[in-house]
């Protein structure tokens, strides 16, 4: 039976001297063993031809990274680390994304593409959670072994769709960022905030189309969480929707 290909933009990262493309193969394992479907990474090399990327995909998965998107793409010109930016990644995905949801191509992001999404649709972003007072310290505890860095850390409030996927009021979820919305764009809607209130989760409010965004890292040890399976599985059914 023919497996949906889901693309997923790689991050363009320099290694020794040279370009390199990278996917972090945490993404792309669930994609291949809990949504079922076949990952292809895209280089950020092909941002010149997003109609052909879009047409070859059934899916599009936008992964967390260590980069952030550029200010300027929401009105800011200052970055708070500009050492953390990925522009030629920001070439690739933005684009994308508008073009995905004008074609009802189902998006699934994570952290940085949780951010992508928002941006690429019209919101804004924090670019330092941290320095505000009425903000809780979303970073990861870097000083720990991965498996604690990927621990549950905050309740989130649920709400829409997502409360009725998951079968609850609130759940548990890890933080490893350190930007978050600021304000979220129109065609987005909250499904998901934490204790400080900032948004975690959002779908889009056309419920015939499939873009949900998460904060946190569902992708870690995906097959081993039922918030994780429930959202890689229902991604999995929308791309073969597409089929």
């Amino acid at each position: 039976m023919k497996r949906p290909l889901v693309l997923v933009p790689a991050c363009s990262k320099e290694i020794d001297g040279q370009r390199y493309d990278v996917a972090g193969r945490k993404y792309l394992q669930a994609v291949a063993e809990v949504a079922q479907c076949l990952p292809l990474v895209a280089s950020p090399a092909a941002s010149g031809d997003i109609g052909a990327l879009l047409d070859a995909a059934d899916a599009i998965l936008l992964t967390g990274s260590p980069s952030n998107v550029a200010p300027e793409h929401y009105g800011e010109q200052v970055p708070v680390d500009a050492g953390a930016l990925d522009h030629q990644r920001d070439n690739l995905t933005l684009p994308l994304v508008r073009a995905a949801v004008a074609a009802a191509t189902p998006v699934f992001g994570i952290c940085r593409g949780f951010q992508e999404i928002n941006v690429a649709l019209g919101g804004t972003l924090e670019q330092a959670l941290h320095r505000r007072d009425q903000r809780i310290d979303h970073r990861e505890p870097s000083e720990l072994p991965l498996p604690q860095r990927y621990a549950p850390r905050h309740l989130v409030r649920l709400s829409g769709r997502l409360r009725d996927w998951l079968g609850a009021e609130a759940v548990a979820v890890n933080s490893l960022h350190g930007q978050g919305v600021r304000r979220l764009a129109g065609e987005l809607t909250a499904e998901a905030r934490a204790e400080d209130d900032l948004v975690e989760a959002f779908q889009l409010r056309d419920e015939q189309r499939f873009c949900l965004g998460v904060q946190w890292h569902p992708e870690w040890r995906a097959g081993e969480n039922y918030i994780s399976i429930e959202l890689f599985r229902r991604f999995g059914e929308a791309a073969r929707s597409a089929l």
